[in-house]
């Protein structure tokens, strides 16, 4: 997925990512929102309120600048809007976030697991995660916790809730989503086979440099 240089751009590729999300059973019905923006802009486009993630359209985008204002598109965002924002805040480097429901991410967390990395991709994109406690969905406390997090963490999963991956662009924060819900998924059926300490056996860094 090529870097959007439009909003127009972002928005057509935030509609493939909610369509694939959707189609990979990471959401359900109006779970689930994204949001993106172009680097060093102060707007950023969010799905609006009750949008199902495979059936956007451009009239269901929301424009909002950082301070939380609506500024332009559906005039009623989504209710996970401050989660986006207050994140955009911390992380001037990321330029898209893409916020998912993924039932293994959600499981293992739920079930006191740590999500263990254990391949090179879940090490290279993932690298680390943070995790909040549950909060009310659309709650300043979701919001503030998950953008603490992310100080330190490309992906967070919301306990009892989902997920949250940035990434520079639309592309990779859908990547880390991906790749989190699928080691998270792995992790899971290591558990099942009784296994609760393999991992990757280095660092992303470490492997990539004797590749």
């Amino acid at each position: 997925m090529k870097k959007a240089t439009t909003v127009e751009g972002l928005i057509e590729q935030l509609t493939d990512v909610g369509s694939t999300a959707v189609q990979r059973g990471f959401v359900l019905a109006s779970g689930g929102n994204l949001s993106a923006r172009l680097p060093g802009s102060q707007e950023f486009v969010v799905t609006a309120a009750g949008t199902w993630l495979d059936r956007l359209a451009p009239e269901d985008f929301t424009v909002m600048n950082l301070d939380g204002e609506v500024v332009g598109g559906n005039p009623v965002p989504s209710s996970e809007w401050k989660l986006h924002q207050r994140t955009y805040r911390v992380r001037p480097d990321a330029n898209a976030l893409v916020h998912m429901h993924p039932q293994h991410a959600v499981l293992v967390d739920a079930l006191g697991h740590e999500i263990r990395l254990l391949t090179l991709d879940h090490a290279v994109y993932v690298r680390s995660y943070g995790r909040t406690d549950f909060h009310p969905n659309g709650s300043d406390a979701l919001a503030d916790t998950a953008a603490e997090q992310a100080r330190e963490h490309n992906c967070v999963v919301l306990a009892h809730h989902g997920c949250s991956a940035l990434g520079e662009d639309v592309g990779m924060a859908f990547r880390r989503a991906m790749n989190l819900e699928e080691a998270a998924t792995a992790t899971y059926r290591a558990l099942l086979l009784g296994d609760r300490t393999t991992r990757f056996p280095t660092t992303a860094d470490e492997a990539i440099q004797h590749a």
